[in-house]
């Protein structure tokens, strides 16, 4: 295999959705971005207390994590894996296209047809009350930073270009992710865990930015002071 890069060139990360067993953690799949997106967009929206309960002693309490949603963009090709016929992916490609990644992406808002079967098993026999269908845990990665629970909100796919035998051989795909949180999750599930560690770096990065100078806002007292 040839590398695109010249040697001693550093290997840049890729994003990744990391799916996790629930109980164990342990890993089940991992989808790597095939090329980072140039933007990610992620909107945070307050949980406050004093405006929707019109307590003016509320207006500066939080009831909770904001609710963060990410936006992003991915682009897959076909065209590198099937100029390695040595690689990895290569057979898999060749003969399908990118129907195995997307198909991987497709479950992760798609139950398996077994867990299906179980559920209408259990509703013929009588069960009483059947439980939701649990599915993995989704982790989105972007660098080691941020590492952040998430549930698939939005999916869409443009698959632009086709093989002979209809193949998609390049698409977009965009998603839409709403960070988990222990309000989601509860402090004692593995995914509730992940959001807390995620806040302790924020906090220890925000740590890092030093203050700017009053001053340099125009001020030359405490706003409010005398």
């Amino acid at each position: 295999m040839t590398s695109a890069f010249p040697p001693g060139t550093p290997v840049v990360p890729r994003g990744a959705l990391v799916l996790l067993d629930p109980g164990t953690g342990a890993v089940l799949r991992v989808i790597a971005l095939q090329y980072n997106p140039d933007t990610v967009t992620r909107t945070l929206q307050p949980q406050g207390v004093g405006a929707e309960a019109g307590e003016r002693s509320e207006a500066l309490r939080l009831r909770g994590p904001a609710h963060e949603t990410v936006k992003l963009e991915i682009e897959l090709d076909a065209t590198n894996a099937l100029e390695d016929p040595l690689g990895p992916d290569s057979a898999a490609v060749a003969e399908h296209g990118l129907l195995p990644v997307l198909a991987a992406l497709d479950l992760l808002v798609n139950p398996t047809a077994r867990a299906l079967l179980d559920q209408d098993a259990a509703a013929r026999s009588g069960a009483f009350e059947i439980a939701p269908m649990e599915s993995p845990l989704t982790v989105f990665v972007w660098s080691r930073d941020r590492v952040v629970p998430v549930r698939l909100t939005e999916f869409t796919v443009t698959e632009e270009a086709f093989d002979s035998n209809l193949h998609p051989i390049r698409a977009k795909v965009s998603l839409g992710l709403r960070i988990l949180t222990v309000d989601d999750l509860g402090f004692g599930h593995r995914g509730g865990a992940l959001f807390l560690g995620h806040m302790r770096r924020r906090e220890q990065l925000a740590a890092l930015h030093r203050s700017a100078r009053l001053g340099s806002a125009g001020l030359g007292t405490p706003p409010g002071g005398s």
